[in-house]
C-alpha cells in the first residue's frame, strides 16, 4: 500500500513514466491481449473512487451560486471550447476530436476536492461540485456526443448510455452502500481515518493501468508518426489554459477568496478516469484514438492543479485566517454509558487514540474519558466491568465550525483538553480537532 501510495501522491512522475513504459512494450510485443482488461481496470478505478465520495453533503446547503456559476462553465462552456478546438486542430481525425470532447464533458478529478483543501478553498462547495459534476455528466454525455460529433462519426447511443452506466452509475450506486456499510459497521471515525484513505491508491493503480493498456495499444502507431503526441499536446494545453483564464476571472470578480478557488478546481479539472474508461468501452477501435488524448490530458491537468497550489496566493491573495472547518476529522470514536470500561480501554488501545466520546440512549454526549483517566482507574484496580456511566468524565469542549482555528487553540489552553468536539450548524457533532492537527498544519506551513 506504501508504494501505491507513492504513486497517487506523486502523479507528476508515475504518469509519465507509464506512458513511457507502455511505449515502449507496446512498439516491441503483440498487445491486443490487453483489451480483455479494459473492464476490470475500469472498475478498480472508478469503484474505489465512488467509495469515498461524500453524497450526503450534496443535502447540505449554502452556495448555490457558485454551484451554479461552475455547473454552468462546466456545461455550457468548456465543452463547446472543446468541439471548437478539436475541430480545428483534428480536422483529419474525427477520433482525435472526440477525445478533446469527452476530456471536456466530464467535468472535476479525483483530486478537486484535495487539491481544493491544499489551496485553503472552500472544501464543502468543492465536493458538491464534484458530485453535481459527476451526475451531470453521465446525463448529459451521451446527448453532447451525438448533437456534437454525430454527424462525424459513428454514434451508438444505446452503447454509450449502457456503458456509462456500467462504469459511472452502477459503481456509484455500489460505492455508496459499501460506504454506508463500513460506517455502520466501523463508525464514521474509524471508517474517516482508517479505511477511506486506502481507497483512493487502489483507484490509481486502475487509472495507471488504464493508461498503461490506453498507451501500449497505440504504441506503433505513435512511433510511426513521432510527433503526434506533440500534435495532440498543443490543443489539450489550449484547452486547458482557456478553462483556466475564464474560471480565474469569474472567480476573482464575483467569488470570495475560498468560493473561487473551489470554482477553478471544479470547472478547470476533467474527471480524466471516466473519460478514459468511457473511451476504452464505448468506442471500439476508435476508443485507443479517444484515450490517447485523454491520457496526455492528465499530464497537463496533474502539471496544472500543483502548480495553482503553489502560486494560490499569488493568484487569489493570502488566505483569511484558519477557521475549525479546514482542521476536522468527521466523525467520533465513542462508546454508550452501557459499556464497560474494559471495552473503553479496548477502543482506546485498538484506535490508538487518547480519548472517546461517552453518549447516552440518545446519542448525546455526556463526556470524555482520556487514555490518561483510563489508566489512572486500572492503576486504582477499578473493575474491568464498571458501567461508564458510572464514571467521572471530563466535560466535552464544544466549538462551531467557523470559529478560528487560534480560537480553538486558546480554548484548548484554557481548559487543558485537547481534544475539541466541532459542531455544525445545526449543533450537531459534526467531528474532532486535536491539538496534534493543529500543530501539523502549522509545521505544514513553514515547510511551504
Amino acid at each position: 500500500m506504501n508504494k501505491l501510495s507513492w504513486l497517487q501522491k506523486n502523479l507528476i512522475f508515475s504518469i509519465p513514466l507509464t506512458m513511457i513504459l507502455a511505449l515502449i512494450y507496446g512498439s516491441f510485443s503483440e498487445v491486443s491481449y490487453l483489451k480483455n482488461l479494459i473492464i476490470p481496470l475500469t472498475f478498480l478505478m472508478v469503484l474505489p473512487m465512488m467509495i469515498t465520495l461524500p453524497i450526503r453533503k450534496v443535502f447540505e446547503g449554502g452556495d448555490m451560486k457558485v454551484q451554479f456559476v461552475t455547473q454552468f462553465l462546466n456545461f455550457a462552456i468548456t465543452p463547446f471550447i472543446a468541439f471548437a478546438i478539436g475541430l480545428a486542430f483534428f480536422s483529419d481525425n474525427k477520433y482525435l476530436a472526440l477525445g478533446l470532447l469527452l476530456t471536456g464533458l466530464l467535468p472535476t478529478s479525483g483530486m478537486t476536492i484535495s487539491w481544493t483543501g491544499m489551496a485553503k478553498g472552500n472544501m464543502a462547495a468543492a465536493i458538491k461540485m464534484t458530485i453535481f459534476g459527476l451526475l451531470l455528466g453521465s446525463l448529459l454525455t451521451p446527448l453532447y456526443i451525438n448533437q456534437l460529433m454525430g454527424a462525424e462519426v459513428e454514434i451508438e447511443m444505446i452503447k454509450i448510455i449502457q456503458q456509462i452506466t456500467i462504469i459511472i452509475i452502477i459503481p456509484l450506486i455500489l460505492g455508496h452502500l459499501i460506504q454506508r456499510t463500513l460506517i455502520r459497521r466501523y463508525g464514521m471515525a474509524h471508517y474517516q481515518e482508517k479505511l477511506k484513505n486506502q481507497f483512493t491508491p487502489i483507484s490509481t493503480l486502475g487509472v495507471l493501468g488504464i493508461v498503461f493498456v490506453a498507451m501500449a495499444l497505440k504504441a506503433k502507431t505513435i512511433f510511426h508518426d513521432p510527433f503526434l503526441l506533440v500534435n495532440i499536446f498543443i490543443p489539450l494545453l489550449l484547452l486547458y489554459v482557456s478553462n483556466f483564464i475564464i474560471s480565474t476571472v469569474i472567480g476573482k470578480l464575483f467569488f470570495n477568496r475560498e468560493d473561487a478557488i473551489a470554482l477553478l478546481y471544479g470547472s478547470v479539472m476533467r474527471n480524466l478516469s471516466i473519460a478514459l474508461a468511457i473511451a476504452m468501452t464505448a468506442f471500439g477501435e476508435e476508443g485507443s484514438d479517444i484515450a490517447l488524448v485523454i491520457s496526455l490530458g492528465y499530464v497537463i491537468q496533474v502539471q496544472m492543479g500543483a502548480w495553482v497550489v503553489k502560486f494560490t496566493e499569488q493568484i487569489y491573495g493570502k488566505a483569511e485566517a484558519p477557521i475549525a472547518e479546514q482542521f476536522i476529522h468527521e466523525g467520533i470514536f465513542s462508546l454508550h454509558q452501557s459499556d464497560t470500561l474494559q471495552q473503553a480501554i479496548h477502543l482506546l488501545s485498538e484506535e490508538k487514540i487518547h480519548s472517546l466520546a461517552v453518549l447516552d440512549q440518545h446519542e448525546k454526549i455526556t463526556g470524555i474519558l482520556t487514555l490518561k483517566q483510563a489508566l489512572n482507574l486500572v492503576a486504582e484496580e477499578k473493575s474491568m466491568q464498571t458501567l461508564l456511566s458510572s464514571l467521572t468524565l471530563i466535560k466535552p469542549t464544544l466549538m462551531d465550525i467557523q470559529q478560528p482555528i487560534a480560537l480553538v487553540a486558546k480554548e484548548m489552553k484554557r481548559t487543558h483538553n485537547y481534544k475539541v468536539l466541532i459542531t455544525n450548524k445545526k449543533g450537531q457533532i459534526e467531528g474532532v480537532i486535536s491539538s496534534i492537527d493543529i500543530l501539523e498544519f502549522l509545521n505544514a506551513s513553514i515547510d511551504k
